[in-house]
C-alpha cells in the first residue's frame, strides 16, 4: 500500500499545538488566546463545541480545552465581519457560488438583515421591524402547524425553553432538532431498553472501568478531550476496544499537548489495546455474534441476579440469539471468528464495562436496533447502574442533550405538556409535530410554511440537499438566528431574515445586569456559562432576547411576559424548575462550583419503561449485501471541521491538505474498480426511490478503510443521502450507509 494515505500515527502532540496557534493567529491572536483561559472554567463559559463533560473543579486545569475547542473559540472571536459591506458588494446568487469553507469564514454577522428579492441582496433592517415581519407571518398562518421551529444543539437551556414555549403557545409541536439527524436513535433505543435516552455513566466511571468499548466514534476529531480519559484508562491497565471501519489517529495513540514530559519526548500513549475494522452498518451483527458466543460458552459469567431482578425479555432474547447461524453473523461483520471470540472474551473477563458510541451506530436505517443490541450486551452482566460501567452515547454538540431535556421535542410527553399548561395557563397542542425528515417533506409538498432556525445550518446538515433546498425555498418566510453566515441564509424563502446573536464567549447584558446561560453535557451535568468578551457588534442580541422579541410581537403579554422573563435569566430558570422538578434548586445550583446533576433513572436502576424493568429487545440484523462493484459510503467530518462549519480545508490526521471533494477507498477496491489513487470520479447513490443523486469530480484517496467501504466529507457528499432512507423509529437519515457506484472522470 505504498501510495495509501496513512493517518498520523498519534493524535494531539506538536501538530495540535501548531494548528491551534495557526488558527489563533489567523482570526486574531490576542483576543482568542485571552478568551481560552476562561473556557470550561467554573467562572467562565462552556465550549461551543462538543458536549464532553468537565472534570471536578479540584481536577480542572487552567487549560481545559482541546485543539478543536481552540478552533471554535478562534472562529467566534474572529476579527472578520459579515457586515452590510459584504452584502452590498455581493448578491445572494454570487455568495451561493462560494464553497462551504468560503461561506462560513466571512466572519461574524453584525446586524439583522432582510432579503430584498428584487435586488437579490440582504439589506439591514431594524430589530423591531424584523420582529414585526416574523409576527405578521406567524399570525397569518392558516394553521399553527404551518410553522416549523428548528433548533441547533448549541442553544442554551434558557433559549430552548423559551423557544418551545413560544411554539406551543402558537399551537404546534413542530420542533425538528439537530438530534433528529444524529443521536435520536440513541434516545429511542435507550428509552425502549432502560427507560431514559441519556448516557448512564459519569466521568468518574471512566476511572474505574475495566473495559471501554468504542463503537463508530472518532474522538480525536469530534471529542478530543475524551482522549485524556482514555489515556488515563490505558495507563492504569484498562482494556480499550475500538470498532471502526477506518483507522483513526485518536483511537490509535495520543500525545497530550498539555503534558510537558510527553511533548518533550514525543512519546505517545496507546489508546486502543484492540482495534477491529468492521464493515459499515455491521456493528449490530457483531454484537449479536459476541452475545451468541458468550451464551454458548460463558453463560456462567452472566449476572443472573441482575437479570432476574431488573430485566424483562431475557429468555425470548436468548432463544432468538441462540437460533442464529454463527457463520452467517461472522460473515456479516467481516471480522474473523478469532477476532470476534477475542472481543467476547474481553467482555467476559471484565466486571465493569462502558460502551461508548457516536454517529457510526446511529445514522443507519437500523440505528435504533443497533443501540438496543449494545444495551442487551451491557445488560447481560448488569453493566447499567453499576460503578465503572454503563452506556455512553457521546453527544457531538454542546447542549443538544439539554435542549431535549427542557422541551425541544416533536413528540413531547403528556406530563410535560400538563405542567406547561398549568404553569403558563394555556392549552398546549397534543398532536405530534415534525422531525427533520418530515419537516422537509412537509415544506417540499405543502409549501407556504414559516421556517425558523435557532442556530445551526439546516440547509447543509439535512439529508437530500436538492430536496432540502427546494423545501426551504418554498416557504413564505425563512428566519435564521446565527452568529456566522452559512449556506442556510442563502437558500431563501419568499421572504428571508438573518437575525445575528451573541456568541457563547460574549457578555450578555439584560435589564437586571450580566446574565449567564446553562447547558447540559453528555453525562447529565448542568452548569452555567457566562461570556466576558465585548460583543462583535452593538447590534447583536442574545438568543433568549431574540425569541422574546418575536414572541412579544406575536402574542403580547396576555399569557406570558417574555420581555420580563429575559430581564433576568433566573426568572426563566425558575419557570424551568416549575415545569421540570428534576431541576431542583436550579438557580442556587448554578451559583455552586459543582453545578447540578440531573436525576438519571437508569443510573439508579429505576426503569421507566412499560415493563418497569430494563428490557432485552429482539431485533433482526439487516441484510447489508450490495450489488457487484457497489460500495457503502459514510459521510464524515474532517479534522478542521465542526458539523457543517469548515474551519479550514485540511484533515491533518488523514494526511489531506487543501481539498475536501475526496473519497477515501481501500486500495483493493481502487484496483478492483479499475481506478488509481489521485484519479477523479463521479459518485452516484442508489436507493429504493430510484431518484438519481450524484456528486461530481471527487478525488480518489487510498486509505486504511475496510474493504467495500468508502468515506467522504459532508456537506459535500450530503446530496447523496436519500430523504427516504431513515430509521423507522427515530427517523434518523442513513448518513453512514449509502449504496454508491463510481464513474471515472476522463480529464
Amino acid at each position: 500500500m505504498e501510495n495509501q494515505h496513512l493517518n498520523v500515527k498519534s493524535a494531539g502532540g506538536w501538530g495540535a499545538l501548531i494548528s491551534s496557534g495557526k488558527f489563533l493567529m489567523r482570526e486574531g491572536f490576542l483576543k482568542g488566546s485571552q478568551t481560552l483561559f476562561r473556557l470550561n472554567q467554573v467562572e467562565g463559559f462552556d465550549c461551543p463545541g462538543c458536549a464532553w463533560p468537565d472534570p471536578e473543579d479540584s481536577e480542572r486545569s487552567m487549560t481545559e480545552f482541546c485543539e478543536n475547542g481552540v478552533k471554535a473559540i478562534a472562529f467566534e472571536t474572529t476579527n472578520k465581519r459579515a457586515s452590510s459591506e459584504l452584502f452590498s458588494q455581493k448578491t445572494v446568487s454570487e455568495l451561493n457560488e462560494l464553497d462551504v469553507y468560503s461561506i462560513t469564514n466571512q466572519g461574524r454577522l453584525t446586524e439583522p438583515f432582510y432579503y430584498n428579492r428584487a435586488k437579490d441582496k440582504y439589506e439591514p433592517i431594524s430589530w423591531d421591524s424584523a420582529f414585526e415581519v416574523v409576527s405578521k407571518h406567524l399570525k397569518s398562518l392558516e394553521k399553527p402547524d404551518d410553522a416549523i421551529f428548528y433548533t441547533s444543539g448549541r442553544t442554551s437551556n434558557e433559549a430552548a425553553f423559551l423557544y418551545q414555549l413560544m411554539g406551543r403557545m402558537l399551537g404546534t409541536n413542530n420542533f425538528p432538532d439537530c438530534s433528529n439527524m444524529c443521536h435520536e436513535s440513541s434516545g429511542v433505543g435507550m428509552g425502549e431498553s432502560v427507560g431514559i435516552g441519556k448516557g448512564t455513566v459519569s466521568l468518574e466511571d471512566f476511572d474505574k472501568a475495566e473495559l471501554i468499548m468504542i463503537f463508530g466514534q472518532n474522538p480525536g476529531t469530534n471529542h478530543p478531550r475524551m482522549l485524556s480519559e482514555l489515556q488515563k484508562a490505558n495507563k492504569r491497565g484498562a482494556k480499550i476496544v475500538s470498532i471502526n471501519p477506518l483507522k483513526e489517529a485518536g483511537l490509535v495513540s495520543f500525545v497530550h499537548p498539555q503534558d510537558v514530559g510527553q511533548m518533550l519526548t514525543n512519546k505517545a500513549t496507546p489508546i486502543s489495546t484492540n482495534y477491529y475494522q468492521v464493515k459499515l452498518g455491521s456493528d449490530m451483527a457483531l454484537v449479536q455474534a459476541i452475545v451468541k458466543y458468550i451464551l454458548e460458552n460463558y453463560s456462567i459469567t452472566l449476572d443472573l441476579e441482575f437479570i432476574e431482578k431488573h430485566t424483562a425479555g431475557f429468555e425470548e432474547y436468548k432463544k432468538e440469539i441462540l437460533s442464529k447461524d454463527w457463520n452467517e453473523l461472522v460473515k456479516q461483520t467481516s471480522l474473523s471468528k478469532e477476532e470476534i471470540i477475542e472481543i467476547a472474551e474481553l467482555y467476559v473477563e471484565s466486571d465493569k464495562t462502558i460502551c461508548c458510541w457516536a454517529m457510526g451506530l446511529t445514522q443507519h436505517e437500523h440505528g435504533v436496533a443497533t443501540i438496543e443490541e449494545v444495551m442487551n450486551l451491557l445488560l447481560l452482566k448488569g453493566n447499567i447502574g453499576k460503578e465503572g460501567a454503563g452506556a455512553c452515547p457521546v453527544r457531538g454538540h454542546s447542549n443538544v442533550q439539554g435542549d431535549r431535556t427542557v422541551g425541544i421535542s416533536e413528540a413531547p410527553k403528556e406530563d410535560f405538556l400538563q405542567k406547561i399548561d398549568s404553569v403558563f395557563n394555556f392549552k398546549s397542542p397534543r398532536s405530534h409535530g415534525y422531525d427533520v425528515v418530515h419537516a422537509i417533506k412537509a415544506m417540499h409538498k405543502e409549501k407556504n410554511k414559516v421556517f425558523i432556525g435557532l442556530g445551526g445550518n439546516f440547509a447543509d446538515a439535512a439529508p437530500d440537499t436538492k430536496i432540502t433546498y427546494e423545501a426551504l425555498e418554498s416557504c413564505n418566510l425563512t428566519v435564521h438566528i446565527s452568529t456566522h453566515l452559512n449556506k442556510s441564509h442563502l437558500i431563501c424563502g419568499k421572504e428571508a431574515l438573518i437575525l445575528p446573536c451573541l456568541g457563547r464567549t460574549e457578555l450578555d447584558i439584560q435589564q437586571n445586569g450580566v446574565q449567564s446561560v446553562t447547558v447540559e453535557d453528555s453525562m447529565s451535568m448542568v452548569h452555567p456559562s457566562k461570556g466576558r468578551n465585548t460583543p462583535a457588534s452593538r447590534d447583536l442580541k442574545s438568543e433568549p432576547a431574540i425569541i422574546a422579541g418575536i414572541a412579544d410581537a406575536t402574542f403580547g403579554k396576555e399569557k406570558v411576559d417574555f420581555i420580563d422573563l429575559i430581564s433576568d435569566y433566573n426568572k426563566i430558570r425558575e419557570k424551568i424548575e416549575e415545569v421540570l422538578p428534576t431541576f431542583t434548586s436550579y438557580n442556587a445550583s448554578m451559583e455552586s462550583k459543582t453545578g447540578l446533576e440531573l436525576y438519571n433513572s437508569a443510573r439508579n436502576r429505576v426503569w421507566e419503561t412499560e415493563t418497569k424493568k430494563a428490557n432485552f429487545l429482539v431485533n433482526i440484523a439487516p441484510d447489508l449485501t450490495l450489488d457487484e462493484n457497489h460500495l457503502s459510503l459514510m459521510t464524515m467530518r474532517s479534522h478542521d471541521q465542526f458539523n457543517t462549519t469548515v474551519y479550514d480545508t485540511n484533515d491533518r490526521y488523514r494526511g489531506i491538505k487543501n481539498k475536501r471533494k475526496i473519497i477515501f477507498l481501500n486500495e483493493k477496491d481502487i484496483k478492483k474498480l479499475g481506478l488509481k489513487n489521485g484519479e477523479f470520479v463521479n459518485i452516484q447513490s442508489h436507493s429504493k426511490d430510484e431518484i438519481k443523486r450524484e456528486v461530481l469530480n471527487f478525488e480518489v484517496v487510498a486509505y486504511d478503510i475496510k474493504e467495500g467501504c468508502a468515506g467522504a466529507y459532508f456537506p459535500e457528499a450530503t446530496p447523496l443521502v436519500s430523504i427516504n432512507h431513515f430509521d423507522k423509529k427515530s427517523f434518523t437519515p442513513s448518513y453512514k450507509f449509502i449504496d454508491i457506484t463510481l464513474e471515472k472522470v476522463n480529464k
